[in-house]
């Protein structure tokens, strides 16, 4: 494959992003998917429950007039992850996009943590970023165009948090770590690769921890003086993805009201 030393300029007029774990009520993927489908891209919903897959990929087309695709994936079964992403490449338009949103949490202190909590977690984040971006990774080569977005999370900077302790940091760090490696070596295909690493955002995954109680200790550190939503990290995310999001790689995004300065 021969390089190209800029990133292509031109987008197809539909181009398609897939985003995993975006099945979630109140989740971050779910609220990107519908972002960028505002935006005109095709969008490929991957999550565990395809009944729930389905039903956001049936939401996104209806609410936004886009082609979608809502698949079943368990992202740690490296066979299932290349199954979905051939499918996605002929049943939808280019694939320019990838949001590699899916994971778990765990709030188990590192004293405390066994060797299969730390497998579970470390499997589904980390080794399922690698296997879905493995697969997508040769089509966009092809087409010397691509855009990755990593999630994060503002504990993997900060050693734990609200929800997140050792083995969810430090999966969340190896983000940040694998999109900068991404942007060095894809780079030259025309790829683009960044994190987004979101702060306390009252989403599903907190599990009932960002109680009212909480929000309001959550702002006295704030400078911004809210919670953050999905809609305020799905915005980020469409714009890294997007048109003019071309010239910035190996960033971390930082969507967080201010907590890192507070």
């Amino acid at each position: 494959m021969a390089l190209t030393p800029y990133p292509a300029s031109d987008f197809p007029t539909t181009p398609t992003a897939i985003v995993t774990g975006a099945a979630s009520p109140r989740g971050i993927g779910r609220a990107t998917a519908h972002r960028l489908a505002k935006d005109g891209w095709a969008v490929a919903v991957i999550d565990l429950d395809q009944a729930a897959s389905e039903g956001v990929a049936a939401e996104v087309a209806d609410r936004h007039g886009v082609p979608t695709l809502g698949l079943g994936v368990d992202i740690s079964d490296e066979k299932a992850v290349g199954e979905a992403v051939s499918r996605i490449e002929s049943e939808l338009p280019q694939i320019v996009g990838l949001v590699n949103n899916a994971g778990v949490s765990s709030p188990v202190p590192f004293l405390e943590v066994t060797s299969e909590e730390w497998k579970r977690v470390i499997d589904i984040n980390v080794n399922g970023t690698f296997y879905v971006t493995r697969a997508v990774a040769p089509i966009m080569v092809e087409h010397s165009l691509g855009r990755i977005v990593n999630i994060a999370s503002a504990s993997a900077q900060r050693g734990g948090g609200v929800y997140g302790r050792a083995a969810y940091s430090g999966s969340k760090a190896a983000l940040m770590g694998i999109a900068k490696t991404l942007a060095r070596e894809l780079g030259p295909y025309g790829i683009t690769a960044n994190t987004v690493s979101p702060g306390s955002i009252d989403t599903d995954i907190m599990g009932g921890r960002l109680t009212d109680e909480r929000k309001e200790f959550l702002l006295k550190e704030l400078p911004v003086g809210r919670v953050g939503t999905v809609d305020d990290v799905a915005g980020v995310i469409n714009f890294l993805l997007g048109r003019e999001g071309g010239y910035l790689t190996g960033v971390t995004y930082d969507v967080n009201g201010g907590s890192h300065i507070a």
